[in-house]
């Protein structure tokens, strides 16, 4: 169905055709009309089905209609877990509303927060924060969010993940009680259900994928090896079949760096990426993926989301994740917006638990295969591994919302990712 049967004003429908989008996506349909509305909604939805149009669009569409309450203060609360989906957000709401009379700015921790009060003082009309620097600048009173009428909860399941549960609390205690609230998530836990009962009014309930599902698109497929040869077995993989991009998933910003390095003395032009590398490093690592100029992005599952990366054709588990959901969002970052893609992972004895646990998640066994001259050794004993959430605990963070950097390390550099096409929003 096209955009101009939703109720969308000229303005922002003239926004979507100068990127060449006119066919809504099934979450945009169920989504944009609840939204305009003004009904709470508490949607589930895999990441490349355009889920961030379905509340960027109607989002805009309200604000347009109404007159602010209040010049300066901001009247749209969008947030979200990590910086990069952060700065995409942001970019799509300053590509759908180029011809609106609306203000936005982005606020995340990692880099100066001066500047970023000096914008909030300014005015604007929506705001795009992760939550930690958000109550930092509550804290200085350079934000008022006592006005606010719309507030949106983006990758929600991932933000408890990461232990943002008690900032999301002091955040609401923040915002009129009298307000409309949209909380998307990938899956409908039980943990984002029961947060959704304390901030959601009646919402419609739009789930627009199976619960847990992963993308048709998607050829998974399993590679038996040993430990000690994944690396042989990836650069294997990347050179005898000429992959030119590929994003690789490991559980530990160590692992990430090590295997970047390694990749990197095979021949390979790779980068890592992870929360222990400045946003100007991650920024950078990431546009040079996009452009070529690297093969390989090795990242943790700080990347499994937020990354907006049009079609990606491969995706690779070097390591398999401690959680079964997280396996879902790594392979969900290729076989976006109809797209083919592929994700393989390369599994040894100590991860077969793992598998099973993936397995009964998506209610199918994935295909195995074992490439000659890469046979296990049978004699070759599991190992345990680290009961990690991809190599990271949630714990208590840091109150500008980043990791504490390794020593030496400095915070630096701002940069925001190409946007993408509509789909994958």
């Amino acid at each position: 169905m096209s955009f101009d049967s939703l109720g969308l004003s000229a303005e922002i429908q003239r926004a979507l055709a100068e990127q060449g989008y006119n066919q809504a996506t099934p979450i945009q349909l169920q989504a944009i009309p609840a939204i305009l509305a003004g009904e709470d909604v508490l949607a589930a939805a895999q990441t490349g089905t355009g889920k961030t149009a379905g509340f960027t669009l109607p989002l805009l569409q309200r604000l347009s209609n109404a007159s602010a309450a209040k010049r300066g203060a901001p009247r749209a609360l969008i947030l979200t877990p990590t910086r990069e989906l952060a700065a995409q957000v942001a970019e799509s709401v300053e590509t759908y509303g180029r011809h609106l009379p609306l203000r936005s700015a982005v606020v995340f921790g990692g880099v100066g927060i001066k500047p970023q009060i000096g914008r909030l003082r300014r005015g604007i009309d929506i705001l795009v924060a992760t939550p930690g620097r958000l109550l930092d600048l509550a804290s200085q009173q350079a934000v008022d969010l006592s006005r606010l009428e719309i507030l949106v909860l983006d990758e929600a399941d991932r933000m408890l993940d990461m232990g943002f549960i008690h900032d999301i609390r002091r955040i609401m205690s923040l915002l009129p009680r009298q307000r409309q609230t949209l909380l998307f998530s990938a899956t409908f836990s039980s943990e984002i259900r029961r947060l959704a009962d304390g901030l959601l009014r009646a919402p419609r309930l739009i789930e627009v994928a199976r619960r847990n599902s992963s993308a048709e698109q998607i050829r998974q497929r399993i590679y038996a090896v040993d430990r000690q040869r994944k690396r042989e077995l990836l650069s294997h993989l990347i050179g005898a079949n000429d992959w030119r991009q590929v994003l690789v998933f490991t559980r530990t910003k160590h692992g990430a760096n090590r295997l970047s390095s390694q990749l990197e003395k095979d021949g390979l032009s790779a980068a890592a990426i992870h929360g222990n590398k400045s946003q100007g490093a991650r920024t950078r690592a990431l546009a040079d993926f996009k452009s070529g100029r690297i093969r390989v992005l090795v990242a943790t599952d700080i990347a499994a989301r937020g990354l907006d990366i049009d079609q990606l054709p491969h995706v690779v588990n070097f390591e398999l994740p401690n959680v079964a959901e997280d396996y879902v969002h790594r392979i969900g970052r290729t076989g976006r917006a109809g797209n083919e893609g592929e994700a393989i992972s390369l599994v040894c004895v100590d991860e077969h638990k793992l598998l099973g646990d993936i397995e009964r998640l998506l209610k199918r066994k994935l295909t195995r295969e074992v490439l000659p001259g890469y046979e296990p050794d049978p004699t070759i004993p599991s190992e345990p591994l680290e009961n990690r959430r991809g190599g990271r605990k949630p714990t208590k963070r840091s109150r500008n919302n980043n990791p504490k950097p390794m020593a030496g390390q400095k915070r630096q550099g701002r940069g925001r990712p190409r946007h993408g096409n509509a789909a994958n929003h």
